[in-house]
């Protein structure tokens, strides 16, 4: 290709060389509008992910549970009576999940699904000594659970296990009650108290779960919370947590229970990431049409003085095509280079951020990264801006009469 268009090419890069001041200034523009197209991307996509994954590390991305009690509506009012009524909503009660043991080899089959588990979740007590404290009693499977939110790789002291007769706690629980791992504390319910020996402190990312969870065996919960052989949810984590509502949707079609997605119990989270994106959206609009409006003007100036030498090629035997092509190679060369630049700059700030940009702990506030595939596109984009922003002055300078741009 460079052989076919090796008049262009040397025609081009002389252009480009004799007005080298506005070459150098119109690529620096094109990097300054790289660099922020893609440092912005980073930085709202690792922004997007730690707060996803903070979210998310506590929680399933899809609960399966019972359906609520509802009341029975009232019998129709026969004509020609008077009826006093009033409906009052039922007091909802802990529920299992009907035939969940048969549920789960189905869910596990299901495409998307990375795993699956049983929950019995209810209210309690906590107490050690004169310490009291309300939790939130969480029954677990602790393999099928870890693969859910990673609990293991939450453990801050000890080493995670749930035998008969063992619990892990939050932290921040631990310190109110003064436990350490180890030490016994008694788990009580409406129905019956246990004692439980502290196997694990574990940090769920939020200090408010950390403050009332429990996580026990799963028959132990069944039993303190008067539900024996029962599952009151089931948690599915996907490959695609973006995936959450659609699987959401189908499964209300195909099963007799209430499943929320994630996406659905975090609205306001979910609302706020659209709009970053919207956000980011727009940013890059805005400075790709800078860009490209950068590199129109400066070739529309390069076509009027370069007016003469494109009389005289024309009058040499120079095409329209050859000269098109001129400029719509000026144009892909300033978007290359300057994506190049720009690029090189988005990782120096990526840098920067990472490694001054501390938190009140003195960590980075969270990690980004450019990655290879979104430089790509975004180097690529760039380039073909450039190439559109010539079209304009290259179908100026190809229309050029030769004798009337000599005389100029």
């Amino acid at each position: 290709m460079i052989s076919l268009l090796g008049f262009e090419w040397r025609v081009a890069l002389r252009f480009l060389r004799e007005g080298r001041m506005q070459t150098v200034l119109i690529m620096v523009g094109v990097a300054a509008g790289v660099a922020v197209i893609a440092y912005i991307s980073a930085l709202i996509s690792g922004l997007q992910t730690n707060t996803l994954n903070k979210t998310l590390g506590a929680q399933s991305h899809i609960t399966l549970s019972a359906p609520d009690d509802a009341v029975m509506p009232a019998a129709p009012q026969q004509p020609g009576t008077t009826a006093l009524t009033e409906t009052q909503p039922r007091a909802q009660r802990l529920r299992s999940v009907a035939n969940w043991q048969l549920l789960l080899p189905q869910l596990e089959a299901m495409p998307g699904v990375a795993a699956v588990s049983p929950m019995v979740a209810g209210a309690g007590l906590a107490l050690r000594g004169e310490a009291t404290q309300s939790i939130s009693l969480l029954g677990v499977d602790l393999d099928r659970y870890d693969r859910i939110v990673g609990l293991r790789g939450k453990v801050v002291s000890g080493t995670a296990r749930l035998a008969p007769g063992e619990a892990i706690v939050g932290r921040e629980l631990a310190a109110d009650l003064g436990v350490r791992v180890g030490d016994r504390l008694t788990v009580q319910t409406a129905l019956v108290s246990e004692p439980v020996r502290v196997t694990a402190l574990v940090d769920l990312g939020v200090r408010e779960l950390n403050r009332r969870t429990v996580l026990v065996p799963l028959r132990t919960a069944q039993s303190l919370l008067g539900l024996p052989g029962g599952a009151t949810t089931i948690d599915l984590t996907l490959t695609d947590v973006w995936a959450a509502q659609a699987l959401t949707e189908s499964l209300r079609q195909r099963l007799p229970y209430q499943v929320e997605s994630w996406q659905e119990s975090n609205a306001q989270l979910v609302s706020a990431l659209n709009a970053q994106s919207v956000s980011t959206s727009l940013i890059r609009g805005v400075v790709l049409v800078v860009v490209v409006l950068g590199i129109a003007s400066v070739l529309v100036v390069s076509v009027v003085q370069k007016g003469r030498e494109i009389g005289i090629l024309r009058a040499m035997g120079a095409t329209r095509g050859q000269v098109l092509r001129v400029f719509l190679l000026q144009g892909a060369v300033l978007g290359s280079l300057g994506s190049v630049l720009g690029l090189a700059l988005a990782v120096l700030l990526i840098w920067l951020f990472t490694t001054f940009v501390r938190g009140s702990d003195g960590l980075p506030l969270f990690n980004i990264a450019l990655e290879p595939g979104l430089a790509v596109r975004i180097g690529l984009l760039a380039t073909v801006c450039g190439v559109l922003a010539a079209m304009a002055p290259a179908r100026r300078a190809a229309a050029l009469d030769p004798a009337q741009a000599i005389r100029i």
